[in-house]
């Protein structure tokens, strides 16, 4: 197979997509409208401090591993992995403190210390969803669900006959308390549905399958941050020869009826064989066609977005924490948060708040005697909120909260502070609506209703990206370009 390829979008999907297809023998063109690759994956540096701008922890780290290794390359020989003994420092508004611990033992033995439940529920419920994983991984994470061949196997029949096991007609929160006895346990679990931008009183709990992979398969901080996750997947990509077009603009993909045949880039039309959107689904189907009403993108339109985030970059100086690299500070009242993210859509008055602090593990992050501060809480996707004032209640309340729990004044610290929010991440990402994740995941059936990697409508047209299938976060991401590929050359071979 050996196909002219565009690539629309330069962040983690569309590296991925790229450097499997360069090693098929395809000639791929990726055009990035920034002047640098890595879409949410990128980076702030002011000051000495240095900042991960978007994923703070890499989770499934054989799957970046499969990726170069596709490619007839060494992971080791462009990034190097820290291995985090500890997951996360909870904070709750009470004083206790868990440490979630890497090591399963000592993890249970501290919920069982710090709460009233027992250590032999933390491996019972990992148990239950490791069990999720096992049935729910191949068809859910690694194929396309739009194949019949995807179920066409023992595997899947053995998931098809185990509906009751994968936990779908439960909600997170329902699942967790039928574990546990003690609310901040069930916070601390409920809190994973944030990992893809969703409500863990309306989520399904087959979405339980995220404490198995990040709390049994391991979390990992690249030795440089996660920003140099980009610059590898960049590198290789263009030592293999892969043309990475920056500060091109792709205005339109271009199509004789049902036949995708290029895009238009910077006013100039461009014919390709084959054209893989690694930008957001909604804002594909609105910008990039016109608005075009067909079944995919109507549908696609209708689905309520993910929530969003507000993020503060801290430089923090003259203070040295007692904080990990991974914090959260947790709110009082966990269903009023998301009610006021999903129903009265505005930034929580009582937000749990979430610290990364990359400098805690990785050297140069931050000047001496300073700490570089990802100060991030949940927030509602765009939709004409007057945020300047949203952005002042969140900085007080977060400030007020941290100050409190660590007993210090924080804003003597800070010695600068930038913010994104959720119309920055939409103008930077054409993410729409500024939604993390495209889709919310707030019923059982949003894993179906996600955007499949090839169009069904268009020939020659292919989805990666975490508005696509199978969702995102990295190693998902990841995923939906190696998918996408997999169909390109089921369709072409």
């Amino acid at each position: 197979m050996k196909k002219k390829v565009a690539i629309i979008g330069g962040g983690i999907a569309g590296l991925s997509a790229a450097i499997r297809l360069i090693s098929s023998g395809n000639k791929v063109t990726l055009f990035e409208k920034n002047t640098t690759t890595g879409g949410k994956a990128n980076e702030l540096r002011k000051e000495g401090f240095r900042f991960d701008t978007g994923p703070s922890l890499l989770t499934m780290k054989f799957v970046l591993e499969e990726l170069f290794e596709s490619a007839r390359i060494n992971t080791d020989d462009y990034i190097k992995f820290t291995s985090l003994s500890t997951l996360c420092k909870y904070h709750y508004p009470d004083g206790t403190l868990i440490n979630a611990y890497a090591d399963r033992e000592k993890f249970a033995g501290e919920i069982e210390a710090k709460t009233s439940d027992k250590a032999e529920s933390i491996k019972k419920y990992l148990r239950y969803s490791k069990r999720i994983y096992d049935l729910t991984a191949e068809l859910f994470l690694y194929k396309s669900f739009k194949e019949p061949s995807t179920f066409m196997n023992l595997r899947a029949l053995k998931t098809l006959l185990n509906l009751r096991s994968i936990d779908a007609f439960r909600t997170i929160n329902e699942a967790n308390q039928s574990f546990f006895r003690d609310t901040k346990t069930i916070q601390l679990f409920n809190r994973y549905a944030t990992y893809n931008g969703s409500n863990p009183f309306e989520a399904p709990a087959t979405l339980n399958i995220i404490p198995h992979v990040e709390c049994s398969l391991g979390a990992y901080l690249p030795e440089k941050g996660i920003y140099s996750i980009t610059e590898a997947l960049t590198k290789v990509a263009e030592d293999l020869g892969v043309s990475i077009q920056y500060n091109c603009n792709v205005e339109k993909i271009t199509h004789k009826e049902k036949v995708v045949k290029g895009v238009r880039v910077n006013g100039i039309k461009e014919k390709y064989d084959i054209v893989v959107a690694g930008s957001d689904v909604n804002y594909t189907y609105i910008n990039l066609f016109d608005n075009l009403e067909i079944k995919e993108s109507r549908k696609y339109k209708k689905l309520t977005p993910s929530s969003s985030a507000v993020v503060f970059y801290w430089g923090v100086k003259n203070y040295t924490s007692p904080l990990s690299t991974h914090n959260i500070f947790f709110s009082d009242n966990y269903k009023a948060e998301f009610d006021d993210i999903f129903k009265e859509k505005r930034t929580p008055r009582d937000p749990t708040v979430y610290v990364y602090i990359s400098s805690k593990t990785v050297q140069g992050d931050a000047p001496e005697g300073g700490e570089n501060w990802f100060v991030m809480t949940n927030a509602p996707y765009s939709e004409g909120q007057d945020w300047l004032n949203e952005i002042k209640i969140q900085e007080e309340v977060i400030k007020k909260k941290i100050s409190k729990t660590l007993g210090i004044n924080i804003e003597q610290h800070i010695r600068f502070s930038e913010v994104l929010t959720p119309p920055i991440i939409e103008a930077q990402t054409n993410s729409h609506l500024g939604s993390l994740y495209g889709i919310s995941s707030n019923n059982r059936n949003a894993a179906f209703l996600r955007q499949g990697n090839r169009s069904g409508y268009f020939k020659n047209l292919y989805f990666c990206g975490g508005s696509a299938h199978p969702g995102g976060g990295i190693p998902l991401v990841l995923l939906s370009g190696k998918i996408a590929c997999d169909l390109i050359r089921k369709d072409y071979d």
